[in-house]
């Protein structure tokens, strides 16, 4: 006879809680006839007890007996943690409907009314045991995904942030020979320098977004929160970003706004809307809006261009960790995934919210809100 056994090993545990002996000595000998270990409790606190000294891998549970129900049995187990898995099958001679919607909603798996035929409490045994198995083996594979996450991004981290120091000594040279090279270099080579600081100043972006999603993921990122006048901040980050525009018509619109809030980081936040914006809005007859303006949350920013559209798809993905914008099924160069990303969890640290706006034929509107 082959033995049912658990993902361990040996035969799988059935604890019996009955009041009547002679129930729990036939359904013993009818499961041990089937290779199940069994062990039987007379009471509620008999059973209390036996599954503290040892966890069975199910329980059949009978519902009237003196002193502790069946189901203050089964409510009491689902309160403990370790205890919480264990599968409670009711075995018992109520049958009205309302019996069984108490037993479930005791926190039972399932309901046999007796008289019982064993070929069906047979069944559902075994049912809910390779049920319960392979919600451990789901939980087991997502804890070593978990793991193997961490460990990636532990990896990840550690070598972006060895890259700072480098990039920081490009972006350096790069400065100095510019200034050096005014009048030496022909105006192409210029050209060519200046090119090459914007992608080193794109990588540099790139890595601060990386530590600090990082940061914000773990909850080690403290917000210096300061009054904040939001309109003079997207004055700030157009110009930080103007050269990145090209032809492309890079502006913003007078308004009024202030909010508490890290500066540094809402900064951040708009030149990676706008840098995201830039790279999809049309090289020729190209814009980037920026706006202010009042909402029902507090304040709201917006960062308007007239790129292709963002399919619907898309729209949640994309703020995702290495989500990416797609246009026409081509990913855009210099996209890590994680610009909008690092967007979405800094202006959520805030207690704000983000989303995009897009349809075809229309501007597609990145936003942001924070409480005035």
């Amino acid at each position: 006879m082959i033995m049912p056994t658990s993902a361990e090993g040996p035969p799988q545990s059935i604890l019996l809680v009955d009041d009547l002996p002679a129930n729990l000595e036939l359904l013993a000998g009818m499961l041990k006839s089937k290779g199940y270990k069994t062990r039987a409790a007379v009471s509620g606190e008999a059973a209390l007890q036996a599954v503290e000294a040892e966890l069975p891998d199910l329980v059949l549970l009978d519902i009237n007996m003196p002193g502790m129900s069946g189901y203050e049995v089964c409510e009491r187990l689902k309160a403990v943690e370790k205890f919480r898995d264990v599968p409670v099958i009711f075995l018992s001679a109520l049958s009205e409907t309302l019996d069984k919607v108490r037993a479930f909603g005791a926190g039972g798996v399932d309901y046999v009314s007796k008289p019982f035929q064993f070929e069906e409490v047979e069944a559902r045994v075994r049912a809910h045991l390779e049920l319960r198995r392979q919600k451990r083996e789901l939980k087991d594979s997502y804890e070593r995904l978990k793991e193997l996450e961490k460990m990636r991004d532990g990896l990840v981290h550690m070598i972006v942030h060895d890259l700072r120091s480098p990039l920081a000594v490009i972006l350096s040279y790069m400065d100095f020979l510019k200034k050096d090279s005014s009048g030496v270099l022909p105006p192409a080579a210029l050209e060519d320098m200046e090119e090459t600081r914007k992608a080193a100043d794109v990588m540099m972006r790139m890595v601060s977004d990386l530590l600090d999603a990082s940061k914000m993921e773990s909850g080690k990122m403290k917000l210096s929160l300061a009054d904040c006048d939001l309109p003079a901040l997207l004055e700030e980050a157009a110009a930080s970003m103007k050269p990145l525009a090209g032809a492309r018509r890079l502006s913003v619109v007078p308004g009024q706004g202030k909010v508490k809030a890290d500066r540094e980081l809402i900064c951040r936040v708009v030149q990676n809307l706008v840098g995201n914006a830039l790279k999809f809005a049309p090289k020729e007859g190209g814009y980037v809006r920026l706006a202010v303006s009042p909402s029902a949350a507090g304040v709201r920013v917006t960062v308007e261009n007239n790129g292709p559209d963002i399919p619907a798809e898309y729209q949640e993905e994309i703020f995702e960790k290495f989500g990416q914008v797609t246009s026409g099924g081509v990913r855009k160069p210099f996209s890590t995934g994680l610009g909008l990303h690092f967007c979405k969890l800094a202006v959520e640290a805030h207690g704000g919210s983000i989303g995009v706006e897009s349809a075809p034929g229309q501007p597609t509107v990145f936003w942001f809100e924070l409480k005035a």
